[in-house]
């Protein structure tokens, strides 16, 4: 019986998700969430403009990419490499995916919400967003919320 459960430990452990590629490295997570946020801020620019008195909010999107245009480079290239070392053929097209499904679960919460609550309760996002620095940027990529995990677990450390 004890070999038994050996054989069966050690088989769990070769199905986990670490050996599988089926898991992300803190690095990936952050850059996950990093595209996510990203994506998030351009529907909700794009979504309350016009509800924003003064605020071209969609301005503050664009200007806050262009500020950090490489670190979100740099997030596209650890995706892509991770889908890559994982079999996925082309990596640019399912990064591409991947920003696509993040657009359109907050396009759905505005879909569901009345635009001026939608705007009332996310619009603030861009706001803070732009008054990040470098660093503050990447904490709140590297931030796992309960309310937006990344599509794969973090892989568990190991030593």
């Amino acid at each position: 019986m004890r070999v038994f459960l050996g054989v069966l430990a050690v088989c769990l452990l070769l199905a986990s998700p670490a050996s599988a590629g089926a898991c992300y490295s803190q690095q990936e997570a952050e850059a996950e969430q990093g595209i996510r946020i990203h994506s998030e801020l351009m529907v909700i620019g794009l979504n309350c403009n016009h509800m924003a008195k003064a605020k071209n909010l969609y301005g503050q999107y664009r200007a806050f990419t262009s500020k950090y245009a490489e670190l979100f480079a740099t997030y596209e290239r650890i995706l892509m490499q991770h889908m890559a070392r994982n079999g996925d053929k082309n990596p640019e097209a399912s990064l591409n995916t991947l920003r696509t499904e993040f657009a359109n679960k907050i396009s759905n919460d505005a879909a569901k919400m009345r635009p001026d609550i939608f705007c009332r309760s996310y619009s603030p996002r861009v706001e803070k967003a732009t008054k990040l620095n470098y660093e503050g940027v990447r904490r709140w990529a590297a931030t796992i919320f309960p309310s937006h995990p990344v599509s794969k677990p973090v892989c568990k450390a190991t030593g």
